[in-house]
């Protein structure tokens, strides 16, 4: 049994030692790159060496990564809730590797609003997270399918562990947890064509300024459709 044991860890140490080489040339997609853990880590991957493809939500987040990163650094308009917009993504990610290879998918979405009580939430309410959070990943993921089995890739799925403790109602907490089963489903199917699928649940990180004006106003717009019989049952307290 020690045996056993110790030639286990010694294989864990020999396969976490191991270092992607030839970096040149391997390319990566990477969504959600105007700012906080995305924007970082296609800035980092950049200068590793990788040829970074960066999705961003806005002109603006792209041209501003552009400025601060090499030129085979590469952005592209992305809204995961349009299945065009994402349609239009993956033929420029196929262009850009003509076609042949995607070393990796990096998976990285955060639709949090609206937030709230259950049932002071419609079904459209729910769509607004999962349509990017849930549904748009997945489709795109999907979609890049093909090339990560060409390259023997990567896909790597971002999941705030905080989505993982469901405290508030919502899509939040779905979005998360349905994020972890897919990537769990496609580990085992992939392996069969040698792509490697991770989940890395991060914590909570600095990424600028929380507008808690943004979560009130939803709040106070929900409240405010809510019909009478169901907000006197709360009561102006509870709000």
């Amino acid at each position: 049994i020690l045996a056993s044991i110790l030639s286990l860890i010694i294989y864990w140490l020999i396969r976490d030692s191991q270092r992607v080489r030839n970096l040149s040339g391997k390319h990566v997609f990477i969504t959600d790159c105007d700012t906080g853990l995305g924007n970082s880590l296609a800035k980092w991957l950049d200068k590793r060496g990788f040829c970074v493809i960066a999705a961003c939500t806005t002109e603006k987040g792209g041209e501003e990564l552009r400025s601060c990163s090499s030129l085979s650094l590469k952005t592209v308009n992305l809204n995961l809730a349009d299945s065009n917009s994402i349609a239009r993504a993956v033929m420029f990610v196929t262009e850009e590797t003509a076609g042949k290879r995607l070393f990796g998918l990096v998976s990285n979405a955060e639709g949090t609003t609206p937030v709230a009580p259950t049932d002071w939430l419609r079904i459209e309410d729910f769509h607004s997270v999962l349509d990017v959070s849930l549904l748009g990943l997945i489709e795109i993921t999907l979609k890049l399918l093909p090339l990560l089995k060409k390259a023997e890739g990567r896909v790597v799925n971002l999941i705030n562990a905080k989505g993982l403790m469901a405290f508030v109602g919502g899509g939040y907490s779905l979005s998360k947890w349905g994020m972890e089963a897919f990537s769990d489903t496609l580990r085992i199917e992939m392996q069969h064509f040698g792509v490697k699928v991770s989940i890395v649940e991060h914590g909570f990180f600095k990424a600028g300024v929380v507008n808690s004006d943004v979560i009130e106003k939803y709040l106070l717009r929900l409240w405010n459709r809510l019909t009478p019989e169901i907000r006197d049952s709360y009561g102006e307290k509870y709000f």
